[in-house]
């Protein structure tokens, strides 16, 4: 992800998951270790759309849900995608295969954020540290079928482990918003309705 989209992230996870709203630009530059510059363009963007609110010293991630769907809208998952393949197994067998430094991801994270899927899914993510790809590919080599692909190993950048073993629900939802799969679409509507019930 690109670094403004890390910022981006920590300020919804913060509101969503935390219920905490105000931040400085200097502490969110020490905890990921980014120039002020940096942050400052990440919080300029989303106070541009009304996102966030700047006030002196501080702001505060006024509006989440708007931020949230601006970054969803600028996600480009494709960019992150660091290895594909196709494993002829039912989507449990694979999430149970995920290497153990992973960080489940998109539909399966989704699935145990909201105790069920909403419909069937035959894709499996997961984020991982490129130092250990090699783990994900002796578990799902390269494969020469012709059946579309179904496994996405996604690069994690330093701070997400921090969030957990799973994506973060917003990241989550981000995640899926930019699929094409069918299903998607109910995914997103049950994780909107997660965030409605969590956000004053």
């Amino acid at each position: 992800m690109k670094k403004i989209e890390t910022i981006w992230h920590h300020l919804l996870w913060s509101a969503i998951e935390k219920g905490e709203f105000k931040h400085t630009q200097k502490s969110l530059a020490n905890y990921f270790g980014y120039s002020l510059s940096t942050v400052n363009l990440a919080i300029k963007k989303a106070s541009l759309i009304g996102a966030v609110q700047v006030s002196g010293k501080f702001f505060v991630t006024g509006n989440p849900k708007k931020l949230l769907y601006f970054w969803a809208t600028h996600r480009n998952i494709e960019k992150d995608m660091v290895y594909e393949t196709c494993a002829d197994l039912p989507v449990s067998e694979i999430e149970g295969l995920i290497p153990p430094q992973a960080i489940m991801a998109s539909y399966t994270t989704a699935k145990k954020i909201l105790g069920e899927a909403p419909a069937d899914y035959s894709k499996v993510f997961f984020y991982l540290n490129e130092n250990n790809l090699e783990t994900a590919i002796k578990r799902f080599p390269p494969t020469q079928s012709k059946n579309p692909k179904n496994i996405f190993v996604l690069k994690s950048y330093l701070k997400q482990p921090k969030y957990g073993q799973t994506t973060s629900l917003p990241q989550t939802f981000v995640d899926i918003w930019g699929q094409a799969d069918w299903y998607a679409k109910d995914f997103i509507v049950s994780l909107e309705e997660k965030i409605d019930e969590v956000l004053p």
